[in-house]
């Protein structure tokens, strides 16, 4: 566990991804983060039981984190959140919409209670606005914002394979979070939060927006391929489908002089290069489909290893069509240990390192793991 937030506390009223991601990177900061839980606690622990018998959501997002079940309509819970959101320097929540407010924690009405605190809204389409009381989980707003219309393959949208919308919506709120801390440290005053599912994802998309708005429209989809560049995209060696042990390199140029070495020194066909068809990008973005079957012809007599190989030497950027178990036993990919109620689970570790601190974090919380020591220090 980080150091850099030690001494502040988080309270955070939190389910599912979105907030627990946020105070998640606080906890790996260092900070002290309570999770409030309802007394059935937060329904992503019931997502599956692939972790040990624990949920994968609830083992990636919660370590660190001490637990607490609270019901906010009982008299004697309600009084006990109000004491310890009073000494907290952040308090997150991303219940439905107006829960909190509904429950007495408005967090307008909190910051001018306690005008140091930082409060964290996250909610799936913002404050305000025809949709603020709409419910909203992750795959809906894929919908909702576009991202499906340019995911998946020409004949239909698809959906991201992972929470983006949420996890975005968490990247964002945790990156607000830490300017509100030094803005706080110059003036002493607290912030308000707002971080929406909508928005985050549509921030995402302001590419494809701005061809829509201002160019000839968005771009299509077109699976495992680059809209704009080529080749950038998925080809097979050996003229094949993806097998069982992958068959598919995505090849990636990003300039003609990339496009002239890829046709000398990877596919040997250096007359590709003068072709007009294939000429530069937007010439070879224009006739993708006859590129891509020269590329197919090119490749055909070709294992991935041999392909790999002239693609590592010509310097050409590439990548492996990997699945998962091919991630879970990648040579690049760090790893760390959690403790959980069901023992050590090894999970992929935290992108960003700071070389003067450890990777140690905090374990993962049964239900109200902590709840009658926290009673006891916030009770007043």
């Amino acid at each position: 566990m980080g150091t850099s937030l030690e001494g502040l506390l988080v309270v955070s009223l939190e389910q599912a991804v979105a907030a627990p991601y946020c105070s998640a990177r606080l906890a790996d900061a260092g900070a002290r983060v309570i999770k409030v839980e309802r007394p059935e606690g937060d329904f992503a622990r019931g997502y599956d039981r692939v972790a040990k018998g624990q949920s994968a959501y609830f083992v990636w997002l919660n370590r660190g984190k001490e637990s607490i079940a609270l019901d906010i309509k009982n008299a004697d819970d309600k009084a006990l959140l109000a004491s310890m959101i009073a000494r907290a320097d952040i308090f997150i929540q991303n219940l439905a919409p107006g829960a909190t407010a509904r429950a007495g924690f408005d967090s307008a009405d909190l910051r001018a209670q306690h005008p140091s605190l930082i409060t964290v809204d996250i909610s799936g389409y913002g404050e305000d606005g025809p949709y603020a009381k709409m419910k909203a989980y992750d795959l809906l707003v894929q919908a909702e914002t576009g991202l499906a219309a340019v995911t998946g393959r020409p004949e239909g949208p698809g959906r991201v394979g992972v929470s983006v919308c949420d996890i975005g919506a968490g990247m964002y709120a945790y990156m607000a979070v830490l300017e509100a801390l030094i803005a706080r440290g110059r003036d002493g005053r607290g912030r308000s939060v707002a971080v929406s599912l909508f928005d985050a994802l549509a921030d995402w998309m302001n590419v494809p927006y701005l061809h829509q708005v201002y160019g000839d429209g968005a771009p299509e989809r077109v699976g495992l391929n680059h809209p704009s560049i080529a080749p950038y995209g998925v080809y097979a060696a050996g003229g094949g489908e993806m097998t069982k042990d992958g068959g598919e390199v995505v090849i990636a140029i990003q300039n003609d002089r990339e496009w002239v070495r890829l046709c000398a020194e990877v596919f040997q066909r250096p007359e590709m290069t003068r072709d007009p068809r294939f000429a530069d990008n937007p010439a070879r973005v224009a006739n993708r489909p006859a590129l891509d079957a020269e590329i197919a012809a090119v490749l055909a007599p070709l294992t991935r290893e041999l392909l790999i190989d002239r693609l590592r030497a010509a310097e050409i950027a590439f990548g492996a069509v990997n699945s998962v178990a091919d991630l879970a036993a990648h040579p690049q990919l760090r790893r760390t240990t959690v403790e959980t109620p069901g023992g050590k689970v090894e999970v992929i570790a935290p992108p960003a390192r700071v070389t003067e601190e450890a990777e140690d974090f905090g374990p993962v919380p049964d239900l109200d793991r902590h709840g009658a020591a926290i009673r006891r220090e916030f009770a007043s």
